[in-house]
């Protein structure tokens, strides 16, 4: 029965697995481990240099050899601003900057909603008995470290705004918005505009919240109608309005929405070059498909539409993704003929494609002369663009020096430089090490760090380690959203942890987090094959039990018969009278 069970597990498994590396575009991953990569541990002794001393650290654990590029770590956040990171920097209050009792009192709150999550009326009741003092400041953060989790957020907003000597600012009424809307309780957020408009609190820029969260989920048709809820509550509607509707649209990919409105709307909304170029940069951050772009390009060169600089960085940051280098000169050049004089991100777009394409002497060379002749200070994008192709290709002698000028420069390295560093880490050890160091420097990981680096310990398969990184970011204040259940769902499911993996896709469905229609498929094949089998062990069981019943019943005559067919053929014959007779 063991070996029945143990068998039909595994084919269960094997089948999910196939099926679901069928499915995905990407190749299984391969996992290697580079031997003897570290000569010693992360952690740093009394540094004098919290920035040089992280990075020196990082660079010393690696030997110079070991230049060869895994291929299954190309996990990359998006070149361009997020929504999330976006959202991030409108609500969230630096720790260090904050009053250690207001944080304290942050901290309570969320503690307190993190045990009564389950029970509204229980978290009303302990909200009701901490004695804090609601703030501006207080409910924010307080707001932005609950912001996965609505039901909470919501309880929360609606137990502060009862609150003596208190009143909720346009603040927290758009970051209570955006949550509702981020997971899609459009009623209740429209509800609290009402609520708004009853204290003439409501401005444009609520109803753009609510556009950008109808685009979020593609529902195209609702975003315009909110777009024209402008006249309902008497603002006025002119092509910057007209500007963001696109915007919005472009910004959640749908682009292709955004230029059959502008094409339809050009005698209300006259076409214009900043309108095409949202249109353009929107076509373009759907790299690597550039037909889209070039097609839209030339329709602005036949419309003799005036191009921009921002329309010359659009096209050349496209190319530059894509490693079109030939592409990225020549429109360099064309533009410097044309007179347009390139901006801080034309340059930053070109020096990424030469170091890409491994001309990293020429880049720096540009980065030098941007600065010497046109007076254009590096800032951290153009570090960072420098960066990354280096730390991608592990030119690491090369990436130090770049990050040791830019430290001395004074330009602090971003969340971008850091997620660029742990392209070389290697084991959890590292991962965990360079996490504190990257603390240390002032610059503390976000959502796009913890997934990343799920995603790379689960290729490791470092399991514990993923746990750990796990619990380490809900302790930061990262309540794991929809993307963190995701990833660590199908990473847990390759590994092997299909009942782990169906703990966090029953948590995440608590939560109402929508999975991924991939998610739900694979977690749902593998609950129908797990009862098929509980199904036919059953039976297993029924059947042992009725034979044992019936042995008992026939006792030493089943024995008999149980073995009658090994015994050879024979019959007895009875002579009588000189006869002879078969004795039956």
């Amino acid at each position: 029965m063991r070996d029945f069970l143990r068998r039909t597990n595994l084919s269960i498994f094997s089948h999910l697995l196939r099926a679901y590396i069928h499915s995905t575009s990407s190749k299984p991953a391969q996992y290697e481990y580079p031997a003897a990569i570290f000569r010693r541990s992360l952690d740093i002794q009394t540094p004098a240099s919290p920035l040089s001393s992280a990075f020196s650290t990082l660079f010393s654990s690696f030997t110079p050899s070991s230049n060869r590029q895994n291929p299954n770590d190309s996990i990359d956040t998006p070149e361009n601003t997020s929504d999330e990171e976006e959202d991030n920097k409108e609500i969230e209050i630096q720790q260090g900057l904050m009053n250690e009792v207001l944080l304290q009192n942050v901290k309570n709150l969320v503690h307190i909603m993190e045990e009564t999550r389950s029970n509204a009326y229980e978290m009303k009741k302990s909200l009701d008995q901490c004695e804090v003092t609601v703030s501006p400041e207080l409910v924010s953060e307080v707001l932005s470290r609950v912001r996965y989790d609505w039901e909470a957020a919501f309880t929360f907003f609606l137990w502060a705004g009862k609150q003596p000597n208190y009143g909720h600012s346009l603040r927290e009424y758009h970051s209570m918005i955006s949550i509702l809307g981020k997971m899609r309780k459009f009623d209740t957020a429209w509800a609290l505009i009402d609520e708004m408009r009853a204290s003439s609190l409501i401005t444009p820029q609520t109803l753009v919240i609510m556009i950008r969260r109808y685009c979020a989920v593609h529902d195209v048709g609702k975003a315009i109608n909110t777009f024209y809820a402008h006249k309902r509550f008497k603002f006025d509607v002119g092509i910057e309005e007209f500007q963001n509707l696109l915007s919005a649209l472009c910004r959640y990919k749908n682009v292709s929405d955004a230029e059959h409105l502008l094409f339809c709307n050009q005698n209300v909304f006259p076409l214009s070059t900043k309108s095409f170029n949202i249109i353009l940069n929107g076509w373009c951050n759907l790299s690597p498909n550039t037909r889209e772009a070039e097609r839209f390009w030339m329709e602005m060169r036949k419309r003799k539409l005036k191009l921009d600089v921002v329309s010359f960085a659009s096209i050349i940051s496209c190319y530059s993704k894509t490693g079109n280098l030939n592409k990225v000169l020549k429109l360099f050049n064309q533009m410097k003929q044309m007179g347009i004089e390139p901006d801080r991100k034309v340059y930053n777009a070109v020096i990424h494609s030469l170091a890409k394409g491994g001309l990293v002497k020429e880049a720096i060379n540009l980065m030098k002369s941007m600065e010497e002749e046109k007076g254009i200070v590096p800032n951290a994008v153009t570090y960072n663009s420098l960066m990354k192709p280096l730390c991608k290709h592990r030119r690491l002698e090369e990436a130090r020096e770049v990050f040791t000028e830019m430290v001395q420069r004074g330009v602090s390295p971003t969340i971008r430089t850091y997620h660029a560093l742990f392209r070389i880490l290697r084991t959890g050890e590292q991962v965990f090490g360079f996490l504190e160091n990257m603390r240390r420097t002032g610059c503390c990981p976000n959502h796009d760090t913890y997934i990343m680096l799920i995603r790379k310990l689960c290729r490791w398969q470092q399991i514990h380690d993923v746990f750990k990184l796990w619990k380490e970011m809900i302790e930061n204040g990262f309540n794991p959203d929809r993307s963190s259940y995701i990833v660590m769902i199908h990473g847990l499911f390759l590994n092997g942890k299909l009942e782990e993996a169906h703990k966090f896709y029953v948590e995440m469905k608590e939560k109402q987090l929508l999975p991924e229609p991939k998610t739900e498929e694979m977690i749902q094949a593998w609950v129908s094959g797990k009862k098929s089998t509980e199904c036919q062990l059953e039976v297993l069981k029924v059947d042992d039990i009725a034979y044992s019943k019936i042995g008992k019943k026939t006792g030493e005559n089943s024995n008999k018969e149980k073995y009658f067919r090994r015994l050879p053929e024979r019959r007895v014959v009875a002579r009588e009278k000189g006869f002879s007779f078969w004795d039956h």
